[in-house]
């Protein structure tokens, strides 16, 4: 690998991993303007998520200027890959994010539940976490780490899965909360999908030590529901 390439390489895991930090943000900001009814704060954030998409498109364009320049070699062009891949996943943990805060502006004087709120911001943090520790394994080239991300997943699926079980139990409790419990449920998906695609950042970390495509979502723990 020449200096030249290693520099600009370094320069797009930097980009990259701004992006990452911008994006872990993004949900912890959309979760807490839904738990806590913050319409303005959610109506902020969908107008911030084009900053995210106009990431991903100038890290896109260095990205393939760098290969243009430089005719990296295998090792060094699966580097380059992964990064693309990569902010691809992102922006879309973004547009997930931004879902959240189009489902905070929708809803208007739902009956909302504080315990099923509660289980919601403790799913986002456990996600967030994942997103950091990914974020870092790209950066060292960690493929145990990034294994160790993947399995993490299970937990995001258990999480949802008490969160959903919590939502039908609020439900027969009080028919009232039933609105609310289909917004939950929906921002709760949301929250999931994130974390597979946190597991898809891991699996590329992987590839790019290897060369190996590989599949480190060890599926849900109860796949029959």
């Amino acid at each position: 690998m020449n200096n030249i390439f290693t520099t600009e390489l370094k320069k797009l895991y930097t980009v990259f991993t701004e992006m990452g930090n911008a994006v872990s943000d993004q949900i912890k900001q959309a979760t807490e303007s839904y738990v806590n009814h913050d319409k303005a704060a959610a109506q902020a954030l969908v107008q911030q998520d084009q900053s995210i998409n106009s990431n991903e498109v100038d890290l896109e364009k260095q990205a393939l200027t760098l290969m243009t320049l430089q005719q990296p070699v295998a090792d060094d062009f699966r580097n380059v890959i992964t990064i693309l891949k990569a902010s691809s996943d992102l922006e879309r943990i973004g547009d997930h994010a931004t879902g959240i805060a189009l489902e905070t502006i929708r809803v208007k004087g739902l009956q909302r539940n504080e315990e099923v709120e509660a289980k919601i911001t403790s799913l986002t943090k456990t996600i967030r976490s994942m997103l950091t520790e990914a974020l870092t394994a790209l950066q060292a080239i960690d493929t145990p780490q990034a294994q160790t991300v993947a399995e993490q997943d299970q937990e995001v699926d258990a999480q949802f899965d008490e969160i959903r079980h919590t939502i039908t139990k609020a439900i027969q409790d009080d028919p009232a909360v039933a609105e609310a419990g289909t917004s939950y449920l929906m921002v709760t998906k949301l929250l999931e999908r994130i974390g597979d695609r946190i597991v898809n950042l891991a699996e590329e970390m992987v590839y790019n030590q290897t060369g190996e495509i590989v599949e480190l979502n060890q599926g849900r723990l109860h796949p029959n529901e």
